[in-house]
Protein backbone atom coordinates (compact mmCIF):
# COMPACT_ATOMS: atom_id res chain seq x y z
CA UNK A 1 0.00 0.00 0.00
CA UNK A 2 0.85 3.56 -0.01
CA UNK A 3 3.52 3.11 -3.33
CA UNK A 4 1.86 6.46 -4.97
CA UNK A 5 1.56 8.35 -1.44
CA UNK A 6 1.54 11.85 -1.71
CA UNK A 7 1.56 12.14 -5.42
CA UNK A 8 -1.12 12.60 -7.98
CA UNK A 9 -1.70 11.41 -11.24
CA UNK A 10 -4.31 11.96 -14.30
CA UNK A 11 -5.51 8.67 -16.08
CA UNK A 12 -6.94 8.93 -19.80
CA UNK A 13 -9.56 6.21 -20.83
CA UNK A 14 -10.48 6.03 -17.09
CA UNK A 15 -13.91 5.01 -17.95
CA UNK A 16 -13.73 1.54 -18.24
CA UNK A 17 -11.17 -1.31 -18.73
CA UNK A 18 -7.42 -0.93 -18.18
CA UNK A 19 -7.69 3.21 -17.20
CA UNK A 20 -10.32 2.69 -14.59
CA UNK A 21 -8.66 -0.34 -13.02
CA UNK A 22 -5.41 2.04 -13.10
CA UNK A 23 -7.45 4.92 -11.50
CA UNK A 24 -8.80 2.96 -8.71
CA UNK A 25 -5.27 0.85 -8.26
CA UNK A 26 -3.79 4.54 -8.57
CA UNK A 27 -6.11 5.84 -5.82
CA UNK A 28 -5.82 2.71 -3.50
CA UNK A 29 -2.23 3.26 -3.20
CA UNK A 30 -2.39 6.89 -2.03
CA UNK A 31 -2.70 8.87 -5.34
CA UNK A 32 -5.28 12.29 -5.90
CA UNK A 33 -6.23 11.27 -9.10
CA UNK A 34 -8.09 12.90 -12.23
CA UNK A 35 -9.83 10.70 -14.21
CA UNK A 36 -10.10 11.71 -17.70
CA UNK A 37 -12.34 10.47 -20.32
CA UNK A 38 -14.70 11.95 -23.05
CA UNK A 39 -17.78 9.30 -21.76
CA UNK A 40 -20.17 9.78 -19.03
CA UNK A 41 -19.33 6.45 -17.33
CA UNK A 42 -15.80 8.07 -16.16
CA UNK A 43 -17.97 9.45 -13.48
CA UNK A 44 -18.51 5.90 -12.22
CA UNK A 45 -14.75 5.35 -11.71
CA UNK A 46 -14.52 8.26 -9.69
CA UNK A 47 -17.25 7.73 -7.91
CA UNK A 48 -15.99 4.25 -6.82
CA UNK A 49 -12.62 6.04 -5.57
CA UNK A 50 -13.88 8.26 -3.26
CA UNK A 51 -16.54 5.05 -2.12
CA UNK A 52 -13.48 3.36 -1.27
CA UNK A 53 -11.76 6.40 0.82
CA UNK A 54 -9.78 8.01 -1.83
CA UNK A 55 -9.64 11.14 -4.14
CA UNK A 56 -10.50 11.69 -7.33
CA UNK A 57 -11.67 14.28 -9.82
CA UNK A 58 -13.12 14.11 -13.11
CA UNK A 59 -12.96 15.51 -16.69
CA UNK A 60 -15.57 14.75 -19.67
CA UNK A 61 -12.88 15.68 -22.46
CA UNK A 62 -11.09 14.43 -25.27
CA UNK A 63 -7.89 13.07 -24.78
CA UNK A 64 -7.09 14.18 -28.75
CA UNK A 65 -7.95 17.75 -28.37
CA UNK A 66 -5.03 19.94 -26.98
CA UNK A 67 -7.28 22.40 -25.58
CA UNK A 68 -8.73 19.41 -22.99
CA UNK A 69 -5.40 18.08 -22.29
CA UNK A 70 -3.57 21.12 -21.27
CA UNK A 71 -6.88 21.80 -19.19
CA UNK A 72 -6.59 18.42 -17.80
CA UNK A 73 -2.75 18.85 -16.60
CA UNK A 74 -3.47 22.75 -15.40
CA UNK A 75 -7.05 21.02 -13.22
CA UNK A 76 -4.49 19.05 -11.57
CA UNK A 77 -1.86 21.16 -10.44
CA UNK A 78 -4.43 23.72 -9.43
CA UNK A 79 -6.34 20.77 -7.39
CA UNK A 80 -3.69 18.69 -5.99
CA UNK A 81 -0.63 21.05 -6.16
CA UNK A 82 1.59 19.14 -8.34
CA UNK A 83 1.32 16.71 -11.70
CA UNK A 84 3.55 13.41 -10.46
CA UNK A 85 2.11 11.14 -13.40
CA UNK A 86 0.19 11.13 -16.04
CA UNK A 87 -1.34 7.68 -17.64
CA UNK A 88 -1.77 8.03 -21.23
CA UNK A 89 -4.00 5.55 -21.57
CA UNK A 90 -6.94 6.33 -23.66
CA UNK A 91 -7.18 4.73 -27.01
CA UNK A 92 -9.55 3.39 -29.93
CA UNK A 93 -9.47 -0.07 -32.04
CA UNK A 94 -10.94 1.51 -35.56
CA UNK A 95 -13.24 -1.06 -36.05
CA UNK A 96 -12.55 -4.10 -38.36
CA UNK A 97 -12.46 -2.89 -42.15
CA UNK A 98 -10.68 -4.43 -44.32
CA UNK A 99 -7.34 -2.80 -45.00
CA UNK A 100 -7.99 -1.89 -48.45
CA UNK A 101 -11.49 -0.58 -47.76
CA UNK A 102 -10.16 2.09 -45.22
CA UNK A 103 -9.80 5.58 -46.35
CA UNK A 104 -8.13 8.74 -44.97
CA UNK A 105 -10.28 9.87 -42.33
CA UNK A 106 -10.55 6.22 -41.00
CA UNK A 107 -6.88 6.23 -40.26
CA UNK A 108 -6.94 9.86 -38.83
CA UNK A 109 -9.82 8.99 -36.17
CA UNK A 110 -7.33 6.76 -35.02
CA UNK A 111 -4.46 8.21 -35.51
CA UNK A 112 -5.92 11.52 -33.33
CA UNK A 113 -6.33 9.55 -30.36
CA UNK A 114 -4.08 6.62 -30.31
CA UNK A 115 -0.95 8.65 -30.86
CA UNK A 116 -1.58 12.19 -31.07
CA UNK A 117 -3.51 12.17 -27.92
CA UNK A 118 -0.48 10.46 -26.43
CA UNK A 119 2.22 13.07 -27.89
CA UNK A 120 -0.26 15.78 -26.11
CA UNK A 121 -0.32 13.53 -22.65
CA UNK A 122 3.19 13.82 -23.08
CA UNK A 123 3.88 17.53 -24.07
CA UNK A 124 1.56 19.14 -21.44
CA UNK A 125 2.52 17.13 -18.34
CA UNK A 126 6.07 17.30 -18.91
CA UNK A 127 5.26 21.40 -19.23
CA UNK A 128 4.88 21.18 -15.53
CA UNK A 129 6.78 18.17 -14.93
CA UNK A 130 10.63 19.69 -15.74
CA UNK A 131 10.25 22.26 -13.58
CA UNK A 132 9.93 20.01 -10.96
CA UNK A 133 12.67 17.90 -11.77
CA UNK A 134 10.61 14.75 -11.39
CA UNK A 135 7.66 12.74 -13.29
CA UNK A 136 6.44 9.64 -14.29
CA UNK A 137 4.55 9.40 -17.72
CA UNK A 138 3.05 6.30 -18.81
CA UNK A 139 1.50 5.60 -21.95
CA UNK A 140 -0.90 2.15 -23.48
CA UNK A 141 0.67 0.98 -26.67
CA UNK A 142 0.11 -2.76 -27.65
CA UNK A 143 1.50 -5.74 -28.64
CA UNK A 144 -0.13 -4.87 -32.35
CA UNK A 145 2.76 -2.28 -32.24
CA UNK A 146 5.06 -4.77 -32.11
CA UNK A 147 4.22 -7.45 -34.73
CA UNK A 148 1.94 -7.62 -37.08
CA UNK A 149 -1.73 -10.00 -36.67
CA UNK A 150 -2.83 -8.50 -33.05
CA UNK A 151 -4.99 -5.52 -34.70
CA UNK A 152 -5.76 -3.76 -37.88
CA UNK A 153 -3.79 -1.55 -39.77
CA UNK A 154 -4.37 1.71 -38.14
CA UNK A 155 -4.22 0.56 -34.55
CA UNK A 156 -1.21 -1.30 -35.35
CA UNK A 157 0.56 1.71 -36.73
CA UNK A 158 -0.45 3.96 -33.96
CA UNK A 159 0.42 1.87 -31.02
CA UNK A 160 4.02 1.26 -33.31
CA UNK A 161 4.42 5.20 -33.15
CA UNK A 162 3.45 4.80 -29.35
CA UNK A 163 6.63 2.54 -28.79
CA UNK A 164 8.72 5.10 -31.18
CA UNK A 165 7.11 8.24 -29.50
CA UNK A 166 8.44 6.93 -25.77
CA UNK A 167 11.87 6.56 -26.57
CA UNK A 168 12.00 9.69 -28.76
CA UNK A 169 10.00 11.47 -25.64
CA UNK A 170 12.46 9.96 -22.76
CA UNK A 171 15.27 11.28 -24.51
CA UNK A 172 13.90 14.73 -25.41
CA UNK A 173 13.92 14.77 -21.59
CA UNK A 174 17.09 13.65 -21.01
CA UNK A 175 18.54 14.85 -17.74
CA UNK A 176 15.39 16.60 -16.36
CA UNK A 177 14.40 13.21 -14.15
CA UNK A 178 10.97 12.62 -16.17
CA UNK A 179 10.26 9.24 -17.09
CA UNK A 180 8.49 7.99 -20.25
CA UNK A 181 7.58 4.24 -20.84
CA UNK A 182 4.80 2.71 -22.51
CA UNK A 183 3.58 -1.14 -21.27
CA UNK A 184 2.10 -3.22 -24.38
CA UNK A 185 -1.07 -5.30 -23.14
CA UNK A 186 -1.45 -8.32 -25.14
CA UNK A 187 -5.18 -10.03 -25.27
CA UNK A 188 -6.98 -8.18 -22.18
CA UNK A 189 -10.77 -8.31 -21.45
CA UNK A 190 -11.91 -4.76 -21.65
CA UNK A 191 -14.45 -3.01 -23.68
CA UNK A 192 -12.58 -2.30 -26.87
CA UNK A 193 -12.01 -6.58 -27.47
CA UNK A 194 -15.45 -6.87 -26.13
CA UNK A 195 -16.48 -8.33 -29.53
CA UNK A 196 -13.95 -10.81 -29.78
CA UNK A 197 -14.92 -12.46 -26.93
CA UNK A 198 -18.67 -12.14 -27.60
CA UNK A 199 -17.87 -13.75 -30.99
CA UNK A 200 -15.55 -16.41 -29.21
CA UNK A 201 -18.95 -17.15 -26.52
CA UNK A 202 -21.46 -17.95 -29.78
CA UNK A 203 -19.13 -20.01 -31.58
CA UNK A 204 -18.24 -21.72 -28.00
CA UNK A 205 -14.64 -21.15 -28.53
CA UNK A 206 -14.55 -19.01 -25.52
CA UNK A 207 -11.83 -21.08 -23.85
CA UNK A 208 -9.45 -20.63 -26.86
CA UNK A 209 -9.02 -16.75 -26.26
CA UNK A 210 -5.33 -16.42 -25.48
CA UNK A 211 -4.05 -19.67 -26.51
CA UNK A 212 -0.95 -18.66 -28.47
CA UNK A 213 0.69 -17.39 -25.67
CA UNK A 214 2.68 -19.50 -23.02
CA UNK A 215 0.26 -18.88 -19.90
CA UNK A 216 -2.63 -20.07 -22.30
CA UNK A 217 -4.70 -17.48 -21.19
CA UNK A 218 -6.25 -13.94 -21.89
CA UNK A 219 -5.25 -11.15 -19.41
CA UNK A 220 -7.82 -8.85 -17.17
CA UNK A 221 -7.80 -5.10 -16.69
CA UNK A 222 -5.76 -5.03 -13.43
CA UNK A 223 -2.50 -6.81 -14.73
CA UNK A 224 -2.10 -3.83 -16.78
CA UNK A 225 -2.96 -1.77 -13.90
CA UNK A 226 -0.16 -3.39 -11.66
CA UNK A 227 2.16 -2.82 -14.12
CA UNK A 228 1.28 0.62 -14.73
CA UNK A 229 1.88 1.17 -11.02
CA UNK A 230 5.04 -0.12 -11.08
CA UNK A 231 6.32 2.19 -13.89
CA UNK A 232 4.41 5.53 -11.98
CA UNK A 233 6.10 4.63 -8.79
CA UNK A 234 9.59 5.10 -7.16
CA UNK A 235 10.03 2.01 -7.69
CA UNK A 236 10.59 2.16 -11.84
CA UNK A 237 13.29 4.63 -11.01
CA UNK A 238 15.34 3.58 -13.29
CA UNK A 239 13.51 2.41 -15.95
CA UNK A 240 13.00 4.94 -19.17
CA UNK A 241 12.28 4.99 -22.34
CA UNK A 242 11.31 1.25 -22.37
CA UNK A 243 7.84 -0.24 -23.85
CA UNK A 244 7.31 -3.36 -21.30
CA UNK A 245 4.95 -6.15 -23.07
CA UNK A 246 2.28 -7.79 -20.32
CA UNK A 247 1.23 -10.09 -22.71
CA UNK A 248 1.56 -13.34 -20.75
CA UNK A 249 4.08 -14.44 -23.17
CA UNK A 250 3.18 -14.09 -26.46
CA UNK A 251 5.39 -11.81 -27.95
CA UNK A 252 8.34 -14.34 -26.57
CA UNK A 253 7.55 -16.38 -29.48
CA UNK A 254 7.61 -16.61 -33.78
CA UNK A 255 4.54 -18.92 -34.30
CA UNK A 256 4.97 -22.48 -34.27
CA UNK A 257 3.02 -25.51 -34.83
CA UNK A 258 4.60 -27.56 -31.83
CA UNK A 259 7.23 -27.01 -28.95
CA UNK A 260 10.51 -28.78 -28.03
CA UNK A 261 9.83 -31.56 -25.36
CA UNK A 262 6.34 -32.45 -26.37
Amino acid sequence: MDRLKGKSAIVTGAASGIGRASAKLFAAEGAKVLCFDRVGEVEETASAIKSAGGTAIVMKADASSEADVTKAVDTAVKEFGALDVIYANAGVSGGGKPFFELDANDWRQVLEVNLIGVFLAIKHAARVMVPNKKGSIVCTASVAGIRSGAGGGPYSASKAGVINLTTTAANYLSGTNVRVNAICPGIIETGMTKPIFDYAKERGTAGKIGQLNPLKRYGVPNEIAYAALFLASDEASYVNGQHIAVDGGLTSSMPVTGRIGR
